[in-house]
Protein backbone atom coordinates (compact mmCIF):
# COMPACT_ATOMS: atom_id res chain seq x y z
CA UNK A 1 0.00 0.00 0.00
CA UNK A 2 1.17 3.52 -0.73
CA UNK A 3 -0.65 6.72 0.95
CA UNK A 4 -0.41 9.67 -0.64
CA UNK A 5 -1.27 12.79 1.70
CA UNK A 6 -2.74 16.04 1.15
CA UNK A 7 -2.57 18.74 3.65
CA UNK A 8 -5.19 21.68 4.29
CA UNK A 9 -5.31 24.85 3.64
CA UNK A 10 -2.75 27.74 4.33
CA UNK A 11 0.05 26.10 5.27
CA UNK A 12 3.10 24.63 3.51
CA UNK A 13 5.81 22.19 4.23
CA UNK A 14 3.44 19.70 3.90
CA UNK A 15 5.54 16.66 4.99
CA UNK A 16 5.88 18.45 8.01
CA UNK A 17 2.16 17.89 9.00
CA UNK A 18 1.91 14.60 8.24
CA UNK A 19 5.54 13.50 9.55
CA UNK A 20 4.44 11.56 12.37
CA UNK A 21 1.60 9.37 11.41
CA UNK A 22 4.19 8.99 8.30
CA UNK A 23 6.83 7.82 10.73
CA UNK A 24 4.88 5.12 11.92
CA UNK A 25 3.79 4.16 8.68
CA UNK A 26 6.96 3.87 7.39
CA UNK A 27 7.84 1.13 10.71
CA UNK A 28 5.33 -0.94 8.74
CA UNK A 29 6.71 -0.87 5.64
CA UNK A 30 4.38 1.72 3.58
CA UNK A 31 5.92 4.61 1.68
CA UNK A 32 3.63 7.77 1.88
CA UNK A 33 4.12 11.07 -0.03
CA UNK A 34 3.23 14.67 0.76
CA UNK A 35 1.99 16.44 -2.31
CA UNK A 36 2.74 20.33 -2.51
CA UNK A 37 0.05 22.99 -3.10
CA UNK A 38 1.30 25.50 -5.55
CA UNK A 39 -1.52 27.74 -4.24
CA UNK A 40 0.19 27.36 -1.22
CA UNK A 41 3.92 28.77 -2.57
CA UNK A 42 5.08 25.44 -2.22
CA UNK A 43 6.64 24.73 -5.86
CA UNK A 44 8.15 28.03 -6.58
CA UNK A 45 4.91 30.07 -7.49
CA UNK A 46 3.79 33.21 -5.47
CA UNK A 47 0.15 32.58 -4.45
CA UNK A 48 -2.48 35.84 -5.16
CA UNK A 49 -4.83 36.74 -7.27
CA UNK A 50 -2.80 35.73 -10.29
CA UNK A 51 -1.18 33.02 -8.42
CA UNK A 52 -1.55 29.51 -8.65
CA UNK A 53 -5.27 27.88 -7.27
CA UNK A 54 -7.65 24.68 -6.72
CA UNK A 55 -7.16 23.74 -10.33
CA UNK A 56 -3.22 23.91 -9.97
CA UNK A 57 -3.19 22.36 -6.66
CA UNK A 58 -5.74 19.47 -7.96
CA UNK A 59 -2.99 19.17 -10.77
CA UNK A 60 -0.16 18.49 -8.61
CA UNK A 61 -2.47 15.88 -6.84
CA UNK A 62 -3.27 14.00 -10.21
CA UNK A 63 0.32 14.08 -11.25
CA UNK A 64 1.60 11.97 -8.53
CA UNK A 65 -1.80 9.69 -8.32
CA UNK A 66 -1.09 9.43 -12.52
CA UNK A 67 2.57 9.11 -11.69
CA UNK A 68 1.96 5.95 -9.93
CA UNK A 69 3.00 2.70 -8.80
CA UNK A 70 1.84 0.10 -10.89
CA UNK A 71 -0.82 -2.02 -9.58
CA UNK A 72 0.48 -0.91 -5.79
CA UNK A 73 -2.72 0.25 -4.07
CA UNK A 74 -3.31 3.71 -3.05
CA UNK A 75 -4.94 5.62 -0.23
CA UNK A 76 -5.54 9.36 -0.66
CA UNK A 77 -5.32 10.73 2.59
CA UNK A 78 -6.85 14.59 2.65
CA UNK A 79 -6.98 17.16 5.47
CA UNK A 80 -9.64 19.72 5.82
CA UNK A 81 -9.09 22.38 2.29
CA UNK A 82 -7.45 18.68 0.96
CA UNK A 83 -10.77 17.76 0.27
CA UNK A 84 -11.60 20.21 -2.35
CA UNK A 85 -8.22 18.92 -4.16
CA UNK A 86 -9.06 15.84 -3.82
CA UNK A 87 -12.85 16.24 -5.74
CA UNK A 88 -11.01 18.34 -8.55
CA UNK A 89 -8.89 16.04 -9.06
CA UNK A 90 -10.60 13.22 -10.12
CA UNK A 91 -11.90 14.95 -13.31
CA UNK A 92 -7.90 14.01 -14.14
CA UNK A 93 -6.90 11.41 -12.29
CA UNK A 94 -6.36 8.07 -15.18
CA UNK A 95 -8.33 4.84 -12.90
CA UNK A 96 -5.89 2.71 -15.37
CA UNK A 97 -2.63 4.54 -13.68
CA UNK A 98 -3.40 5.64 -9.95
CA UNK A 99 -4.58 2.45 -8.40
CA UNK A 100 -6.50 4.44 -5.92
CA UNK A 101 -8.52 1.99 -3.49
CA UNK A 102 -9.57 4.21 -0.77
CA UNK A 103 -10.36 7.56 0.45
CA UNK A 104 -9.60 9.04 4.19
CA UNK A 105 -10.99 12.38 4.56
CA UNK A 106 -9.61 14.06 8.09
CA UNK A 107 -12.32 16.93 8.74
CA UNK A 108 -12.30 17.70 5.20
CA UNK A 109 -14.83 19.30 3.04
CA UNK A 110 -16.97 16.85 0.82
CA UNK A 111 -18.21 19.17 -2.09
CA UNK A 112 -20.69 17.75 -4.98
CA UNK A 113 -19.88 19.13 -8.29
CA UNK A 114 -20.07 22.85 -8.76
CA UNK A 115 -19.59 23.31 -5.03
CA UNK A 116 -16.62 25.62 -3.51
CA UNK A 117 -14.78 26.23 -0.47
CA UNK A 118 -17.02 29.18 0.08
CA UNK A 119 -20.24 27.70 0.24
CA UNK A 120 -18.84 25.85 3.26
CA UNK A 121 -18.20 28.93 5.11
CA UNK A 122 -20.45 31.79 7.03
CA UNK A 123 -21.74 35.45 6.06
CA UNK A 124 -18.27 36.52 7.66
CA UNK A 125 -14.93 34.91 7.49
CA UNK A 126 -13.71 33.44 10.54
CA UNK A 127 -11.99 35.38 13.33
CA UNK A 128 -9.27 33.06 12.73
CA UNK A 129 -8.64 34.16 9.27
CA UNK A 130 -6.66 37.11 7.71
CA UNK A 131 -8.04 38.16 4.21
CA UNK A 132 -5.76 40.45 2.08
CA UNK A 133 -8.61 41.41 -0.82
CA UNK A 134 -5.40 43.67 -2.80
CA UNK A 135 -2.79 40.68 -2.85
CA UNK A 136 -5.39 37.93 -3.35
CA UNK A 137 -4.12 36.04 -0.55
CA UNK A 138 -5.61 34.72 2.53
CA UNK A 139 -3.86 33.20 5.56
CA UNK A 140 -4.31 32.15 9.27
CA UNK A 141 -3.95 35.14 12.29
CA UNK A 142 -0.81 33.62 13.81
CA UNK A 143 -1.76 34.28 17.66
CA UNK A 144 -4.76 31.82 17.21
CA UNK A 145 -2.85 29.02 15.41
CA UNK A 146 -2.13 27.25 18.66
CA UNK A 147 -5.90 27.87 20.26
CA UNK A 148 -8.00 26.83 17.79
CA UNK A 149 -5.76 24.16 15.62
CA UNK A 150 -3.18 22.63 17.96
CA UNK A 151 -5.06 23.20 21.38
CA UNK A 152 -4.47 19.04 21.71
CA UNK A 153 -1.02 19.28 20.06
CA UNK A 154 2.61 19.11 22.64
CA UNK A 155 4.82 21.92 22.87
CA UNK A 156 7.15 20.68 20.36
CA UNK A 157 4.53 20.55 17.51
CA UNK A 158 3.08 24.33 18.69
CA UNK A 159 6.62 25.94 18.34
CA UNK A 160 7.27 24.26 14.68
CA UNK A 161 3.98 25.49 12.99
CA UNK A 162 3.90 28.73 13.09
CA UNK A 163 7.05 28.63 10.87
CA UNK A 164 4.62 26.53 8.40
CA UNK A 165 2.23 29.03 8.13
CA UNK A 166 1.39 30.44 4.48
CA UNK A 167 -0.15 32.91 2.65
CA UNK A 168 -2.88 31.20 -0.08
CA UNK A 169 -4.08 32.34 -2.89
CA UNK A 170 -7.68 33.71 -2.05
CA UNK A 171 -9.47 32.08 -5.27
CA UNK A 172 -9.71 28.93 -3.83
CA UNK A 173 -12.11 29.53 -1.96
CA UNK A 174 -14.84 30.88 -4.98
CA UNK A 175 -13.61 27.77 -7.52
CA UNK A 176 -15.98 25.45 -8.06
CA UNK A 177 -14.86 21.59 -8.57
CA UNK A 178 -15.53 20.14 -11.85
CA UNK A 179 -16.05 16.71 -10.21
CA UNK A 180 -16.44 14.24 -6.91
CA UNK A 181 -15.17 10.92 -6.65
CA UNK A 182 -17.30 10.18 -3.06
CA UNK A 183 -19.95 8.03 -4.98
CA UNK A 184 -17.42 5.61 -7.04
CA UNK A 185 -14.04 5.37 -4.37
CA UNK A 186 -15.14 4.02 -1.12
CA UNK A 187 -14.26 6.95 1.26
CA UNK A 188 -13.73 6.75 5.19
CA UNK A 189 -14.60 10.05 6.61
CA UNK A 190 -13.21 11.22 10.28
CA UNK A 191 -14.86 13.71 12.48
CA UNK A 192 -12.60 15.23 14.86
CA UNK A 193 -14.88 16.03 17.65
CA UNK A 194 -12.85 18.66 19.49
CA UNK A 195 -11.73 20.50 16.29
CA UNK A 196 -12.21 24.08 16.98
CA UNK A 197 -11.44 25.35 13.18
CA UNK A 198 -14.44 23.36 11.73
CA UNK A 199 -17.42 21.94 14.01
CA UNK A 200 -17.74 18.46 14.41
CA UNK A 201 -21.07 19.39 13.56
CA UNK A 202 -20.29 20.32 10.24
CA UNK A 203 -18.33 17.38 9.83
CA UNK A 204 -20.97 14.83 10.52
CA UNK A 205 -22.88 16.91 7.32
CA UNK A 206 -19.88 16.37 4.97
CA UNK A 207 -19.41 12.48 6.59
CA UNK A 208 -23.12 11.48 5.14
CA UNK A 209 -21.52 11.33 1.69
CA UNK A 210 -18.86 8.70 2.80
CA UNK A 211 -19.03 5.11 3.07
CA UNK A 212 -17.68 4.98 6.86
CA UNK A 213 -17.36 7.15 9.45
CA UNK A 214 -14.47 7.25 12.52
CA UNK A 215 -15.03 9.54 15.12
CA UNK A 216 -11.74 11.07 16.91
CA UNK A 217 -11.92 12.78 20.44
CA UNK A 218 -9.24 15.11 18.81
CA UNK A 219 -8.71 18.62 17.01
CA UNK A 220 -7.89 19.79 13.73
CA UNK A 221 -4.84 17.65 13.10
CA UNK A 222 -5.23 14.24 14.98
CA UNK A 223 -2.38 12.95 12.48
CA UNK A 224 0.01 15.18 14.85
CA UNK A 225 -1.36 15.03 18.20
CA UNK A 226 -2.82 11.08 17.62
CA UNK A 227 -0.78 9.32 14.92
CA UNK A 228 -1.46 6.33 16.79
CA UNK A 229 -5.05 6.70 16.11
CA UNK A 230 -4.88 7.56 12.29
CA UNK A 231 -2.03 5.04 12.14
CA UNK A 232 -4.60 2.44 13.06
CA UNK A 233 -7.14 3.21 10.89
CA UNK A 234 -5.11 3.17 7.67
CA UNK A 235 -3.75 -0.01 8.21
CA UNK A 236 -7.28 -1.36 8.84
CA UNK A 237 -8.35 -0.52 5.45
CA UNK A 238 -9.09 -2.58 2.95
CA UNK A 239 -7.34 -2.12 -0.51
CA UNK A 240 -7.60 -5.49 -2.16
CA UNK A 241 -11.05 -4.12 -3.96
CA UNK A 242 -10.14 -2.12 -7.01
CA UNK A 243 -12.72 0.90 -7.14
Amino acid sequence: MRVVFVHGARVRDGRWWWHRTAALLDEHGIQSVAVPLPSCGETGESPGADGPGLVEDAAALASVLNGGAGDEPTVVVAHSYGGIVVAQAAATVDPSRSAVRHLVLVSSYLPTVGQSLGDFGGEAPAPFLHLDLVGGTFGVVPDLLASTFLQDCDDDVRGAAPGRLARQSLHVVTTPVASAPWPDVPTTYVVCADDRGTPAAAQREFARRADRIAEVEAGHHPFLSQPEVVRDLLLGLDTATAS
